[in-house]
């Protein structure tokens, strides 16, 4: 197949190409080398089991269940929707022990571009969370998670070469080439380790770090064997701490490299909250983060009781400014968290307060 009837329309994203690069890759062979990266959120620190398998169930109730929607580059031509469900909770491991087990799944929708790439995948994960020290409430975590993946696209709107005609488009000309298949699957393997402990009476501290794609999958429509998913490896830090009674601070970073694309988010959220009895029921969140060389994301975020919805916006500040005019991504992210019983599990393991 010849280079010059490879599709000229390809759109890009911040850390990821579209399909149609994918396509770019299975006309030009196994020679071809080009960037591959999973999908991502700005509000990273609510997908613990993309981010990291050992974050699974790691949060100060027993179960938390979540839906997020992404509309990234609407400014753009066709945007990118991403479309997310998750669900984790954690078990005591025994009456005796301080120990705990955490588990859940993921199951996501991304599609982009003018031939509606679809990426979709879902994600079980288990975690086991050792206690190292019941007194500062620190915990050693190991997190494994195993899933599938399904990218497909519409041939039907793809467009070459064949078909245009001085200059012009004919829907109705024969495009003239040969799709084996318009979709391919793989399974995936991840892995991650964290810890997390309190420092000074009142702050919690949380370092971790993950590889995804172990397996190094086929990755090409074509089935051309040289062809892989590039391994993703992941860092992750946070720190939480008490301002006064009523308000407290929060700082995270992410770091994600996957092949040649690398990714750094920074920032954090400052929180007001109101106490009744046990467990805050009203908390409001405000902050931003920074993804390096690529956007500003201020975000927004409201706890009421069992029920917290964030808000965030990416706002455009690469080189890719002049076409999106500072547009970027919308996010919502939506979650419901409790206790499977009246007394729940919250006492015996003091987790990071995000």
């Amino acid at each position: 197949m010849s280079m010059k009837k490879v599709p000229i329309h390809i759109y890009c994203r911040s850390g990821r190409m579209l399909g149609l690069l994918l396509l770019l890759a299975a006309f030009f062979g196994p020679r071809a080398v080009f960037a591959q990266a999973d999908i991502h959120f700005s509000q990273f620190y609510e997908t613990s089991i993309l981010r990291n398998p050992a974050l699974t169930g790691v949060f100060a109730r027993d179960y938390k269940v979540g839906v997020y929607y992404r509309n990234q580059w609407s400014s753009i031509s066709h945007p990118y929707e991403t479309k997310l469900l998750s669900a984790e909770g954690r078990t005591q491991l025994s009456e005796m022990s301080n120990d705990f087990f955490s588990f859940g799944v993921l199951g996501f929708q991304d599609k982009a571009g003018s031939v509606d790439q679809r990426i979709t995948g879902i994600y079980p994960a288990v975690n086991y969370n050792k206690c190292m020290n019941p007194e500062t409430n620190s915990y050693l975590s190991v997190g494994f998670t195993g899933g599938h993946i399904q990218y497909s696209f519409d041939p039907a709107k793809a467009t070459f070469n064949n078909q245009f005609q001085g200059g012009r488009f004919d829907p109705n000309l024969p495009s003239l080439e040969n799709f084996p298949t318009n979709q391919f699957s793989f399974w995936d393997l991840g892995a991650g380790i964290n810890y997390n402990t309190t420092l000074a009476g009142n702050m919690t501290v949380v370092l971790g770090a993950s590889g995804y794609h172990f397996t190094k999958p086929k990755f090409s429509y074509f089935g051309v064997p040289d062809l892989t998913q590039n391994m993703r490896f992941n860092g992750n830090a946070a720190m939480g701490f008490d301002v006064n009674e009523d308000i407290l601070a929060q700082f995270q970073v992410n770091y994600a490299m996957q092949g040649t694309y690398k990714e750094i988010m920074a920032g954090g959220l400052v929180s007001w909250q109101k106490l009744t009895g046990e467990y805050t029921s009203f908390t409001l969140s405000g902050g931003a983060f920074y993804r390096v060389a690529d956007a500003i994301i201020p975000v927004v975020r409201v706890k009421y009781n069992s029920m917290a919805i964030g808000v965030s916006y990416d706002v455009n500040v690469s080189s890719l400014k002049p076409a999106s005019n500072m547009n970027g991504g919308f996010e919502i992210t939506l979650f419901h968290i409790g206790d499977f019983t009246d007394k729940g599990m919250a006492k015996k393991m003091v987790c990071p307060k995000f």
